[in-house]
């Protein structure tokens, strides 16, 4: 059956932080420097970490568990800090250098809108808190979402299926016609397969980080999705 409908993740699929930049700020202060490539595969490989051995941490309020995140990146880079102290830092490194909130994607709304200008229908299923709708607002991608479903106000959280079933049914429409398409493999892969969606993986370093992974569709970003889908005759998932 065709396509119809492509719902999305939101975190590192359709908004993103400058996190690295300011890592990169913070270890010039503590007189040490690493090539910004290598931080960014750090901080994936930290993602990917938390999306297999503890699934859900990440979608919580950040005073939770990020020194904790910080450790297991400081980690992979052989470095050592105070964590408390470099948690403290962080924070005002993002403030000065106003990397603080989520920013879409150059490429976020060019593809939801060619997505929308062929017919599909597009939507959120995420686990994000309270703040998601302000996100989207100030990314402009309300307009462009035609149901938005978030753990947070349906109690609900991926990889339960009743989330995406949820989605389904707000929607109209079958699980045959839907496609998902998200970071975390545990989250996003087996919860919408759990609920007879097609889907795809974003991993942006092709399999880093996701080495124990096997027969799953990856993309390096959404920008591949029009090609992909065949926008202009909507075709099935080639």
């Amino acid at each position: 059956m065709a396509i119809n409908f492509i719902w999305f993740d939101l975190g590192y699929t359709l908004v993103y932080q400058d996190r690295e930049q300011v890592y990169v700020r913070y270890l010039a202060e503590q007189g040490v420097s690493i090539p910004q490539e290598r931080i960014e595969e750090a901080y994936h490989l930290a993602d990917k970490h938390f999306m297999r051995d503890y699934p859900g941490v990440l979608a919580k309020e950040r005073d939770t568990f990020f020194q904790w995140y910080l450790g297991v990146l400081n980690h992979s880079l052989g470095l050592h800090f105070d964590l408390t102290k470099q948690y403290r830092r962080i924070l005002e490194v993002q403030r000065e250098l106003e990397c603080v909130g989520w920013r879409s994607f150059p490429f976020t709304l060019p593809v939801l809108e060619t997505l929308k200008k062929h017919s599909y229908g597009v939507g959120l299923i995420s686990n994000w808190d309270h703040t998601a709708r302000d996100v989207l607002e100030r990314n402009g991608l309300l307009p462009l979402l035609d149901e938005i479903v978030i753990s947070s106000e349906v109690g609900i959280e991926k990889p339960d299926r009743a989330i995406f079933q949820l989605a389904l049914e707000r929607a109209g429409i079958s699980p045959e016609e839907s496609l998902y398409v998200g970071d975390n493999y545990y989250d996003d892969v087996i919860g919408s397969e759990r609920a007879g969606m097609q889907s795809y993986l974003i991993n942006r370093f092709g399999m880093l980080g996701i080495e124990e992974l096997d027969s799953v569709q990856l993309i390096s970003s959404i920008q591949e999705l029009p090609q992909r889908l065949s926008v202009s005759s909507k075709l099935s998932l080639k």
